[in-house]
This record gives C-alpha cells, structure tokens and sequence, in this order.
C-alpha cells in the first residue's frame, strides 16, 4: 500500500442522537484496505469503509462509502470515475514496485 502525505484513516463515529451525544458515547469501526491499494496526499478515509485491492484514491477524495477493487476514485465524496482493465500497465508497473 501507498499513502501520500496527511492521509487520515478516521474510524471513530459519534451518534446522531443529541443525548446520545451528549452522555459522550463513542464507538468506532473498521477500515478495510486492500492489497495495492494508493491512498493520495490528503485524503481522508471514514469509518467502516473498505477499499477494494489495486484501487487508487485520488488526493483530497473524502471516502465515505466502499470501494470496488480496480478502480480510480476521486472527489468529495469520493466517486469512481475510471475502472483499470486487468493487465493493463498501470497494474503491473505498481505489482513491481
């Protein structure tokens, strides 16, 4: 995996509830990344979310949903906007790496 610069994996979530809120419960959840996955300088990853392998995330994407393996993410809230073709370069020059 590839992280640029002030990358920010936030797992913990707060209820919406005010007295919820207010009694200060906390709770977090999993982020899941995958195998050869590039995280941009300054994107920020919410709780529970799961990146697919070979994905990568554009910098500034904020991701608040899942991800699919092999694909270009970008934006806020982060949106496929291109899927990489199996055994196209991109994917192998990153497995050499």
């Amino acid at each position: 995996m590839q992280i640029g610069t002030s990358v920010q994996l936030l797992t913990p979530t707060h209820p919406v509830d005010p007295e919820t809120r207010r009694a200060k419960w906390e709770a977090a959840r999993p982020i899941v990344i995958g195998d050869n996955v590039w995280l941009g300088s300054g994107a920020i990853v919410l709780a529970g979310v799961t990146i697919g392998e070979n994905t990568v995330v554009g910098a500034g994407a904020v991701v608040t949903r899942d991800l699919p393996a092999n694909v270009v993410a970008a934006g806020s809230p982060a949106r496929v906007i291109r899927v990489i073709e199996a055994g196209s370069e991109e994917i192998e020059a990153a497995s050499d790496e």
